[in-house]
């Protein structure tokens, strides 16, 4: 898993705020993923979204230790990210910089009560969404994270697709549905990004969501790279 991030998927990062990574993980991976949703044993919490407004459907936050796939994507991913983030962050003007170990990161959130793992699992139904919203989790927020498909479009659902939204500075809400087939993964900003203008750099603050599920089910994995209070 190294060198994901290429130079094409940083430029679209700095560009739309989203890159599609192709194939992160093969088929029998989200099978198997996807397969831990209806286990007991792993995780530490489950969240059924229409109890706390956040849409229709569920989802699970994974326990440590986190599953052997889950936390390989995380340490694999987070080096490459974190200069991609030390360089937005560098743009807005935000003092906070990341170090190259996910490690290192982690003790941060912990020394800080981010304790708990974030990485989970979300399960669809048919009429279920997630409403636009964003991860943030307590002070300390890594500006990027990960949702890998683990369901197959038009076979195990229809509808469900990807939503991304960015509201620029005195400017009405941009909108963005993006394309993802069974173990692609979409990469994208948690919280705000870097736009360069006439003036230099500014902020847009975006959110993301997943648009109703017309048939069928769909499971997501997202790997979340910050712990939460």
């Amino acid at each position: 898993m190294t060198h994901i991030i290429d130079d094409n998927i940083a430029a679209a990062l700095d560009r739309e705020g989203w890159a599609v990574l192709p194939r992160l993980l093969s088929g029998a991976q989200c099978d198997a993923t996807a397969a831990l949703y209806a286990q007991n044993m792993g995780f530490r919490s489950h969240v059924h979204m229409a109890r706390h407004g956040f849409g229709r459907g569920e989802y699970r936050y994974f326990a440590y230790p986190l599953p052997p796939l889950v936390a390989g994507l995380r340490s694999a991913l987070y080096p490459e990210l974190a200069r991609i983030a030390n360089r937005w962050h560098e743009r807005m003007g935000m003092a906070v910089r990341f170090p190259g170990d996910h490690a290192e990161f982690l003790a941060r959130c912990h020394e800080a009560g981010q304790r708990r793992p974030t990485p989970l699992l979300l399960q669809y139904g048919a009429g279920d969404y997630n409403c636009l919203h964003q991860d943030l989790y307590g002070e300390h927020v890594f500006p990027l994270q990960v949702a890998v498909l683990l369901s197959a479009p038009g076979e195990d659902y229809t509808g469900g697709e990807f939503v991304l939204t960015e509201q620029r500075p005195r400017m009405q809400s941009r909108a963005a549905v993006v394309p993802l087939a069974k173990g692609d993964a979409v990469l994208f900003a948690v919280n705000v990004r870097p736009v360069r203008g006439s003036r230099g750099d500014y902020r847009v603050a975006m959110r993301h969501g997943v648009s109703e599920i017309r048939s069928g089910r769909r499971h997501t994995l997202g790997v979340i790279f910050h712990d939460a209070a």
